[in-house]
């Protein structure tokens, strides 16, 4: 990909993680990604999964807060 980065996938498991990590509500993390709080509930229940634009920004987002996901077995 462009700027190095690399195609992450954004699954139930690590939005919810990488939510945590920065100690964020379901409503504050909507508020920062410009998006209604029920998108955020759907995206961890495994509902849907965040594409183009929102997975980008899920990314920068978990690049810039030095977030880590391990997955569990």
């Amino acid at each position: 990909m462009k700027g190095g980065r690399s195609k992450q996938n954004w699954n139930a498991g690590r939005i919810r993680a990488l939510r945590k990590h920065m100690k964020l509500t379901q409503v504050e993390m909507a508020e920062q990604l410009g998006t209604r709080q029920q998108t955020i509930s759907e995206w961890e229940k495994g509902q849907y999964e965040p594409r183009g634009a929102s997975s980008k920004l899920l990314s920068i987002i978990a690049e810039r807060s030095s977030f880590k996901y391990k997955a569990g077995p």
